[in-house]
């Protein structure tokens, strides 16, 4: 697994298929309701070609009673089966703003019980100090930086490629 420590250039067409595994060594911030909910400084993210990378925040990131089991699951062709969390922050609830992987498949095994967050449902999400992004669409939770360079899948007319 790859470690990085730095928002380097990257261009999201250069990523893998299937998806690759790094460990990010960076300040994670995620606010919502005027609070920090989650706060960390070592994610894992996924990188897939002409996706954002996709962060994963050990749940011990986030204060307390900021994550609610939400009803439902989807199926990643890579990752396994994901359920959903509600997250909660200074009188604000956004229903089904995460996810997380709690029998990934082996490749994916370090995401178990890791959480990703939807970047657009919340206030503000930071890493290294850069205000993400959503990546565009709302099937998708990329992390859009000013790093990246490339086609970010998720517009209208991207979805079959």
């Amino acid at each position: 697994m790859i470690t990085r420590t730095a928002l380097a250039p990257e261009n999201v067409q250069d990523y893998p298929r299937p998806p690759a595994l790094e460990q990010v060594d960076l300040p994670v911030r995620i606010v919502l309701g005027g609070t920090d909910i989650a706060m960390t400084d070592r994610v894992l993210r996924v990188c897939e070609t002409h996706h954002a990378p996709t962060y994963y925040l050990p749940p011990e990131a986030f204060v307390p009673g900021a994550l609610t089991p939400a009803p439902g699951t989807s199926f990643c062709e890579w990752k396994g089966t994901a359920r959903y969390w509600s997250l909660s922050g200074g009188g604000v609830l956004r229903r089904r703003a995460a996810w997380s992987y709690s029998d990934p498949t082996e490749p994916f095994l370090p995401l178990r019980h890791q959480i990703a967050v939807y970047p657009g449902l919340m206030e503000a999400c930071f890493i290294a100090g850069t205000r993400v992004t959503p990546q565009p669409g709302d099937f998708y939770g990329g992390w859009v930086t000013p790093n990246l360079s490339g086609t970010v899948k998720g517009a209208a007319g991207t979805a079959w490629w």
